[in-house]
């Protein structure tokens, strides 16, 4: 294999590690919808894959401390001693330095409740040097036997980096950090990530958040995506099927991505508010209403979705 185009093995038969980022979904008159929260966690715990809040997909960002408190300890209620794992995010400005105690406190909250941290990036702490970026990581490690590093794009949130290799490498170091997700939308950083693992950790999770590649898990990513909160069931289903080594695999994978390409189109944050579109037509929740500060998409997005929807075998009709 040429090592300058990164590409890595495919790997057949492997079982696949599924984490799902939870909507959150409000009523009609913007109230989080609580009971529909808690019905997505349960469905995607059901189905066999692990229930991601607070994340980019639950608006983590837009929410305040008192409303991240309410969805851990409804997620918990819902899953009883079941897993999930949960942002922790702390929310900045350019400029601002550090603050690993704010980090430590969203930490300690997630742990309370039994979930396992995922670590938003944020100003502060991409904005060191690569040295003191492992350095930050390692603190928290101090406080969390169990934590997912997050790479973001700036095509997702502004306070987002991809980082270079070397300081890649450095996350691995850490035995605290389980695993990493990617959110570059880029396949050969990916890749290279891929083989990093293979030779440094083997035993480490690079978690994609490619949407625009969900493939990615037959190279040997895991995935912890937010479009699979559309249709939790589904990618439970195409990730079986791969493991069974079931050619059925790549059809499902090809309409699971054929909505993905449609509701993770520019502007990319959007999406949010095409799962709540997807999960209404479904009847999983009530109402597409989005809070305050989010992106939306025109209501003629409804009709390609229903016909998405309706190929995957999951909104009812004909086409």
């Amino acid at each position: 294999m040429n090592e300058n185009f990164p590409i890595s093995t495919i790997q057949p038969r492997r079982k696949i590690t599924g984490m799902s980022a939870i909507l959150l979904p409000f009523t009609g008159d913007g109230a989080v919808d609580w009971d529909g929260f808690a019905a997505h966690v349960r469905r995607t715990a059901e189905a066999g894959l692990t229930p991601a809040v607070n994340m980019d997909t639950g608006y983590v960002n837009l929410l305040d401390d008192r409303t991240r408190q309410q969805a851990l300890e409804r997620a918990r209620e819902t899953l009883g001693d079941g897993a999930f794992v949960a942002g922790a995010f702390v929310g900045d400005h350019p400029g601002d330095s550090w603050n690993a105690d704010a980090y430590l406190r969203q930490i300690d909250a997630i742990q309370n409740c039994g979930g396992t941290p995922v670590i938003f990036q944020s100003y502060g702490l991409t904005s060191q040097p690569p040295d003191a970026i492992i350095a930050a990581y390692a603190r928290l490690g101090q406080s969390c036997p169990r934590f997912i590093a997050f790479e973001l794009g700036t095509m997702f949130a502004p306070f987002g980096k991809i980082y270079d290799l070397d300081t890649y490498e450095g996350l691995l170091g850490i035995p605290q950090c389980i695993g990493a997700k990617h959110s570059s939308l880029s396949r050969a950083l990916e890749w290279e990530r891929l083989r990093l693992r293979d030779r440094v950790r083997p035993g480490f999770l690079v978690f994609t958040g490619n949407d625009l590649a969900i493939d990615m898990v037959m190279y040997g990513s895991d995935y912890l995506l937010g479009l699979s909160t559309f249709a939790p069931d589904l990618f439970a289903k195409r990730d079986a099927l791969w493991a069974a080594g079931d050619p059925a695999f790549y059809e499902l994978n090809d309409l699971l991505q054929y909505l993905g390409f449609f509701a993770f189109r520019s502007p990319v944050p959007a999406y949010k508010h095409s799962a709540a579109q997807f999960l209404k037509l479904r009847g999983w929740i009530d109402s597409d209403v989005t809070p305050p500060g989010a992106h939306r998409r025109p209501d003629s997005d409804v009709d390609v979705l229903r016909d998405i929807g309706q190929r995957l075998g999951v909104v009812e009709g004909s086409r």
